[in-house]
Parts: C-alpha cells; structure tokens; sequence
C-alpha cells in the first residue's frame, strides 16, 4: 500500500465517491465498449469493476470481522482468486455497478459512524503464513488507495474511447 496516510474524512469521501466517478466516467461508453479490453493484456471497463466489486468484497469483509468481533484472526485472501467463484466478470456493467454503488452505501453506513478507538480496532491476519496486523483504518485506507488507481485505469479508457468516436 502506499506511504500515504488519509485523514478519516478523506477516507470517506475518497470511499464515497467512486462509484458516482465510475457513472461518470463510463456515461458515453455503450456495453460493448464497456465489455472491451482496449489492449489484449489490459482489462475492460467491466473487469476493472469486477476487480473493484472483489477487492470490496475482501476487504469490507475483513472491516466487519474486525468491527464486530474482539481481534479476530483472520486468512488474507486474494481479491483476484476470490473473483473466480463469482459472476462478475460476467454481468452487465450497470448492473454490477448498482451492486458495487448498494455495497458501497453499506459500508460507509458501517464506517461513516466509527469513534476513533473503532477505526484502530485490528485483527491478526495471515497472510502466506506471516501473521500481520490490520486495523480497520488500514483496510479502508487500502481500498480507497487502491481504488483511486483504478478510476484513473477507467478515466484512461474512456478518453481513448472518445478520441476514437
């Protein structure tokens, strides 16, 4: 994860956000742009949402273990191994991004509240074998970091789009 520490507020918005900037950004591009890989190692618009759909799965799973349970142990699983057992690669982009948009709401409507003392609560997760410790704050730093790249992946694609029409 990056070096960078975001304020609980920025965090949030960060959070809140992507899903409107994902709407915004894919808005002019039709299901088969949007189904697209724009190079054949790069992914479609559809499977970045797909990765983002994972990664929040994973990760706001790991967030709610930590907020309702006293420092659980938990296994690391990779967002790019869990997508393999769902349809999301396969589902219609508006669709999967209404599901990404509603599993967004509740996350921050668990987060939004947080006191301090929840936003440090933390877990021992394994990860290849090596126990580490994560908050809370870390993973929801880590998703709103890592999303961030990815809108970027979305914003690349969507001007290519618009050059070519």
């Amino acid at each position: 994860m990056a070096a960078s520490v975001l304020t609980t507020a920025e965090m949030l918005a960060m959070l809140a956000a992507t899903p409107s900037r994902i709407a915004a950004l894919t808005a002019e591009m039709v299901p088969v742009q949007l189904q697209a890989a724009p190079a054949p190692d790069k992914w479609s618009a559809n499977e970045v949402l797909a990765h983002l759909r994972a990664c929040a799965d994973m990760w706001g799973d790991c967030i709610a273990a930590i907020i309702t349970h006293d420092h659980p142990t938990l296994r690391a699983v990779n967002p790019r191994s869990w997508i393999k057992s769902t349809d999301y690669r396969d589902q219609a982009f508006q669709s999967s991004l209404d599901a990404f948009t509603t599993q967004r709401a509740e996350l921050l409507a668990v987060l939004e509240p947080l006191a301090p003392e929840g936003w440090v609560r933390s877990a021992t997760v394994t990860v290849a074998g090596k126990p580490r410790e994560r908050s809370v704050r870390f993973y929801a730093q880590w998703l709103a970091i890592h999303e961030r790249s990815h809108l970027k992946q979305i914003d690349r694609m969507a001007r290519t789009i618009r050059k070519q029409q």
